[in-house]
């Protein structure tokens, strides 16, 4: 493997990875896992293991990359800070579900365990569902179905993003969280003694050997997951990744910037002075998030993203809004700015 061959680390559990990934696409296992092995052959699927898979995958098109599959966010971004990944591609949001709380909670980095992170680029990926029941239940598919289902298997996070559909067939129907949509799927394919079914992907139906019952049953058609491309500050490249360099279209390209912040919660006024250095610097504020602070009960990290478009009038906006935020807040970090890529 060649010494400066890119690593770029995702979630995806190593022994789910391995089983799912190879049976499906006959590729290589984790270890020798690179690009050319998935662009044009893979499917996307709502499962987390191959929707991070994707994102990553196409994150890094045309890059000669190793994807290193981890089982959490935390061994994702520690690999990062240790430099053994030149990069983590994350969900950050849901269109439908908002925020990821887990990546909320990494990015308050309490215990300052990932100095030297940033983020570098963005990613979008839009995610279906599907409705899943076992093989032969329902012979004439959703337009023959008699309303028999009783239990209902899925991710927390797919629940929200169906609603529509659940509320108007399925309202009172018990509803059962699992570890994954895949797993949703494997435990309806087994499942003798009532009438069940899973939200998960068409991928999962045809691992698992289930029907599809009713297709793209998410509540919108743009069901999209933000994901961000995380990096080490220290690490020098000698060229920079596509979504890392300057814009060449003619036309101006937004530049999103993170940045997170404590404030002293007994001062009145203290979370709007902030946020009015954000206007007088002329960043546009385009989300605002909160953690618990973990410091003192109902005091918050706050994390704020701005957008702005590069000219010289504003070229140092963003350093100019830190010093000023620096006097103003108890803390603040930058995580670092990235090409709108929406």
């Amino acid at each position: 493997m060649p010494a400066n061959r890119l690593k770029v680390a995702f979630l995806g559990p190593p022994a789910s990875f391995s089983h799912q990934v190879q049976s499906q696409l006959q590729i290589p296992p984790p270890s020798s896992f690179s690009l050319p092995h998935i662009i044009g052959r893979i499917e996307f699927v709502s499962n987390s293991c191959f929707l991070f898979l994707q994102a990553a995958a196409e994150s890094f098109d045309n890059t000669d990359a190793e994807l290193l599959p981890h089982v959490s966010f935390a061994d994702a971004f520690t690999a990062v800070q240790q430099q053994v990944a030149d990069y983590a591609v994350i969900p950050f949001e849901n269109s439908t579900n908002g925020s990821v709380v887990q990546t909320l909670d990494l990015l308050a980095d309490r215990n300052a365990l990932y100095t030297d992170v940033e983020v570098c680029g963005e990613y979008y990926l839009t995610v279906h569902h599907c409705l899943l029941v076992r093989k032969g239940t329902y012979p004439s598919g959703w337009a023959g179905y008699d309303g028999s289902i009783t239990k209902l298997y899925t991710h927390p996070q797919a629940w929200g993003q169906c609603d529509n559909l659940l509320s108007q067939h399925f309202k009172g129907i018990e509803r059962q969280d699992v570890s994954s949509t895949s797993k949703a799927a494997e435990i309806v394919s087994k499942e003798m003694g009532e009438h069940a079914a899973a939200i998960a992907s068409k991928f999962a139906a045809e691992h698992h050997g289930v029907d599809i019952l009713k297709e793209n049953i998410e509540d919108r058609a743009d069901n999209t997951t933000r994901f961000l491309i995380f990096r080490n500050t220290r690490v020098e490249r000698p060229a920079q990744l596509e979504f890392e360099q300057p814009s060449t279209s003619t036309e101006a390209t937004t530049r999103k910037t993170l940045i997170s912040f404590a404030i002293d919660h007994s001062s009145p006024g203290a979370l709007a002075n902030a946020l009015l250095i954000f206007k007088a610097h002329g960043l546009n504020l385009t989300s605002i998030n909160t953690r618990p602070s973990l410091k003192r009960a109902w005091q918050y990290i706050f994390f704020v993203e701005c957008g702005r478009t590069p000219s010289d009038e504003n070229k140092e906006a963003v350093l100019k809004a830190l010093d000023d935020l620096r006097h103003a807040t108890e803390f603040c970090r930058d995580w670092g700015s990235w090409k709108d890529q929406l």
